[in-house]
Order: C-alpha cells, then sequence, then structure tokens
C-alpha cells in the first residue's frame, strides 16, 4: 500500500505555488529594504509571558525561539505542565506576530516522559488549539554528537516554522547555496530548471547540515544550549527583512540579538536567567574580535525600542 504525500494539503505552500502559476510580482527580497545603521535591541531579565504582554499586537516580523525542554537543567527548565506553560506563549507568539511573519521553534522528539518538552506536543497544540499553519519542519544535521549503546546515537534535532498566514515572507536568494563549477554546469542544462534562479544559487532544503558548537569553539559564551550562528542567521536572513522586528523570549546566549546585529534587524530579547546580560555582552566581545564593529542602540523598556524603531 501506498504512503500517501499529504504535502499538497498544507494550505502555506499551495498558496505560495498559486502565486507562481499566476506569474505574481516578485517577492521582496533584503535588497529590497532599507538597513538601519543602528539596530535598536533590547534585553529584559522577565518572565517571558509578562514580556510578551507589553508588545503590540502584529509588531513582529520573526520570532525565533530554542524554549526549555523541562529536562530540569537549570530552575529555568522545571515545568510541571509543559504544554499548559507552552500554550500561553503559543497564543502571545500568534498575537504579536505580524501576517508576514514566522515562528520558528527549536525542539526534540526523543523525550520519553510526557511531561518532558517535547516538539510533537507543540505541533498538536499549535494544530489543534491556534490557527497557525505548519510550513516546514527543519532538520539540523551534525555529524559531532554524544556516543549511546541503549538506542541509535541522535545526529539531529529539529525545528519547526509556522506562519500566521499565507502570505508570508520568505526570501530564499538570501540563503540559497552556491553550486560548484560542475554542479552549476549541470544544473543549467535541466531544462526544468529557471537559469536565473540557478545561477544564485540552490536551494538549502530543509535539512541543514552544520556542525553543533564543541566545547572550545569560538563561538561559545557559556550557555549550556547555545545554537550556532550560522543556524539562526539562515532562519534571520530568510523569514525577516532588514529594518524588521525580531523576538526572543527565550534569548538563552543571545545569539539572536548578536545575529539581528549583524544582519541590520531590531532585536527584541528576554530570559528569566540574569546570566543571559552576561552572555550577550561576551557575543559582542567576540563581535569586535572578529572586525565586525557592531553598531547598536540599545534601549531598556518596550516604549522606548518602538519609539526607536520607528524613527
Amino acid at each position: 500500500m501506498a504512503i500517501h504525500n499529504r504535502s499538497h494539503s498544507n494550505h502555506a505552500l499551495m498558496s505560495l505555488n498559486r502565486a507562481r502559476k499566476d506569474d505574481a510580482p516578485k517577492h521582496k527580497t533584503a535588497k529590497d529594504f532599507i538597513r538601519p545603521k543602528e539596530p535598536v535591541i533590547i534585553l529584559n531579565i522577565m518572565d517571558c509571558c509578562d514580556f510578551l504582554g507589553q508588545l503590540p499586537d502584529e509588531s513582529v516580523q520573526l520570532i525565533c525561539l530554542d524554549p526549555p525542554y523541562n529536562l530540569e537543567l537549570a530552575g529555568w527548565d522545571i515545568y510541571e505542565n509543559y504544554i499548559e506553560w507552552a500554550a500561553k506563549w503559543l497564543d502571545e507568539a500568534y498575537r504579536v506576530l505580524s501576517k508576514t511573519g514566522s515562528l520558528i521553534i527549536f525542539g526534540g522528539i526523543q523525550f520519553r516522559d510526557a511531561k518532558s518538552g517535547d516538539l510533537i506536543d507543540i505541533i498538536h497544540h499549535a494544530r489543534y488549539n491556534t490557527k497557525f499553519k505548519l510550513v516546514n519542519t527543519i532538520i539540523w544535521y551534525y555529524k559531532n554528537g554524544m556516543s549511546a549503546h541503549r538506542y541509535f546515537a541522535n545526529r539531529h534535532e529539529e525545528a519547526i516554522w509556522l506562519v500566521k498566514s499565507n502570505e508570508y515572507y520568505f526570501d530564499l536568494d538570501s540563503v540559497r547555496v552556491p553550486y560548484s563549477k560542475e554542479e552549476l554546469r549541470k544544473a543549467l542544462k535541466d531544462k526544468r530548471l529557471n537559469p536565473e534562479n540557478t545561477k544564485k544559487g540552490k536551494n538549502p532544503t530543509n535539512v541543514w547540515q552544520i556542525g553543533r558548537l564543541n566545547g572550545n569553539s569560538k563561538e561559545r559564551v557559556g550557555h549550556p544550549t547555545q545554537k550556532p550562528v550560522e543556524i539562526i542567521e539562515r532562519m534571520v536572513k530568510s523569514l525577516s527583512y532588514p529594518g524588521s522586528v525580531v523576538l526572543d523570549f527565550f534569548a538563552g546566549s543571545g545569539t539572536v540579538g548578536r545575529v539581528c546585529i549583524a544582519e541590520g534587524r531590531h532585536c527584541l530579547l528576554c530570559d528569566s536567567d540574569k546570566m543571559s546580560n552576561e552572555y550577550f555582552s561576551r557575543h559582542i566581545d567576540l563581535m569586535k574580535k572578529l572586525g565586525q564593529n557592531p553598531k547598536f542602540n540599545r534601549v531598556e523598556t518596550i516604549d522606548e525600542f518602538f519609539r526607536a524603531v520607528s524613527e
């Protein structure tokens, strides 16, 4: 019996395909927007729901989250009813997200205990209790990882890409992967491919081979679950545009803030762990060492943030 492929039933993808068939105007890309000279940044140490409650409706273009998984790594990672807690910030995320916006959530599906934070539970809740639409599941594949003897050693993590409407922003050109000379020569012979797009590079697909951060990685700032800059860059560049607002209310190491400064996006950061301020400062120091000369306007309140962004 054949397994039915339900990808054609994804309404967000159907909308995008219709736009292509109808020869709709080209979607805007990063080059169509003005990049701010000094992105506005805020990092508040507080409860995420309290922080979200201060944000205006539809004020954020991209929400990029690596939430606690309820693995009891620290005080910020212990919840009696994980999905009940997650439902609160998912509802708020939907409210503050723009109609063209996207929500990225990192997670895992390997947890055995029902009380643990499981991406499957989050997907189930989003599908049956919110109006979010699932566009992609992104697989982060890495070769370096822990060994195992009682199960197959894990070499990937997942992230889900949710949107609020079918009109979501997606700039594929900003994250295309260059072909080798030989690959490009062969691709240009393929009559099914658009030569203009082919020359720009290939779609990175939803499987991203990017190494994990080793203990001695030069990117390390001390946070136990820090994500590589390269992963966050791909998300920020493809799903937000220069001058737009990116939100991470589980800021952790502050990598999202670092990428936003480098890519000219305004950024709202929040975390309950006071160490996030120190982690973020270390990111800025690392950027300076790399000669990136990070320029940004750090403010203290939500009102200051949106006032500065609107100027």
